[in-house]
């Protein structure tokens, strides 16, 4: 096995093609955050962006796309953007980890969304997550019907709810893929302002972010388009989502509503539509990423896994990067997983964040 080392745009349009004959090799690597363009996206606005290319009999069989920081610290590319991370290989390519590492100049990887199955990262696996999809297709049937049979209640009272949107506000029109740069900028708005609103980080503060949403709004590629879809009351925007697809996969990245009109349920009406809308551009899975909210135990027809934790070889730098970023990794992860702690904790954030809103207001910072 040869491993090389480029810059994300420095790989040939062969190369290009590989990484995608291996994306199209496996269902496991269709998620568009596996793709070459998102990992070129990155780069252009992430200095430390590289890919790994794994040669093998004059073929390249696989691509490791990863972010290197100060003394040999990698992460996955868009390590807290991506919900999907892999190295994305031809079927029957195995590796060593510590020859990756080496090759790379990495003392350890830092991964928190990998695809399960990944073997020569096995070992290194901290935890094991479940990721909800939507199989827009359940059964190769109708999803909104088979959300109807499965939810009855549930069901009826969002589209009721939709239905007094339409009489209130104005008539419910969806536009899926929507290309409009101010509906966009609209997304982000709301978007910033719920992070701020329940005391989470706000991204969307983080001018490389906002120009990575904003150049993959604007990609349009077989592996990877953006895709903005917007809900409509009337000409007033009540919701959108902004995320990624592939020929395949769609994913659930960004969605947000206007919480004026949070009373009728827009971010669920906008998962729904979605959903219905996928299926007929193509769309098999639609996936919401790692995480337990409520909305996707409802809307989910199944669940994926992926993996976190830290590939390492032995050097001083893998050993303090663990010691700094596992234990509140797992303290992160312990409180997620128990309802009795998630809520306090949830109920604290949404404080901090009104009480920094607040301050912000009167003008003190």
């Amino acid at each position: 096995m040869e491993i090389t080392v480029h810059g994300t745009g420095e790989l040939t349009p062969g190369q290009h093609r590989a990484w995608h004959e291996a994306m199209d090799g496996s269902p496991g690597f269709a998620n568009p955050f596996l793709s070459p363009e998102f990992a070129l996206a990155v780069g252009r606005h992430r200095a430390g962006a590289r890919v790994a290319v794994l040669r093998e009999d004059g073929r390249d069989v696989g691509f490791l796309p990863y972010e290197r920081g100060p003394f040999g610290i990698g992460r996955a590319i868009g390590l807290g953007l991506s919900d999907c991370q892999a190295l994305v290989h031809r079927s029957g390519t195995t590796w060593d980890t510590g020859e990756l590492l080496r090759a790379c100049g990495l003392s350890s990887f830092e991964f928190d969304h990998l695809v399960c199955e990944q073997r020569p990262f096995e070992p290194y696996v901290t935890g094991t997550f479940a990721s909800p999809v939507i199989d827009v297709r359940p059964g190769d049937g109708d999803y909104p019907a088979w959300l109807r049979g499965t939810y009855p209640g549930q069901a009826k009272t969002t589209l009721k709810k939709e239905r007094r949107l339409g009489r209130d506000v104005g008539e419910v029109r969806f536009v899926f893929d929507e290309r409009d740069p101010g509906a966009l900028r609209t997304l982000m708005r709301w978007k910033s302002a719920q992070y701020r609103r329940t005391g989470r980080m706000d991204r969307f503060a983080r001018p490389w972010i906002v120009a990575l949403v904003e150049e993959l709004s604007r990609l349009r590629a077989p592996h990877c388009t953006g895709v903005l879809s917007v809900l409509y009351a009337g000409d007033r925007p009540v919701a959108a989502h902004f995320g990624p697809r592939s020929s395949t996969v769609l994913a659930a990245w960004f969605t947000a509503y206007d919480p004026a009109l949070h009373r009728y349920s827009p971010g669920l009406l906008m998962h729904l539509r979605t959903a219905e809308a996928a299926a007929r551009h193509g769309v098999a899975v639609v996936d919401l990423g790692r995480g337990d909210k409520e909305y996707k135990d409802w809307l989910k027809t199944r669940e994926l896994r992926v993996q976190e934790g830290f590939l390492t070889r032995p050097h001083p730098m893998a050993l303090a990067h663990r010691l700094w970023r596992g234990p509140a990794r797992g303290l992160r992860n312990t409180v997620l997983a128990h309802p009795r702690l998630r809520e306090p904790a949830d109920r604290l954030l949404r404080t901090a964040g009104a009480l920094r809103t607040h301050t912000r207001d009167q003008g003190h910072y």
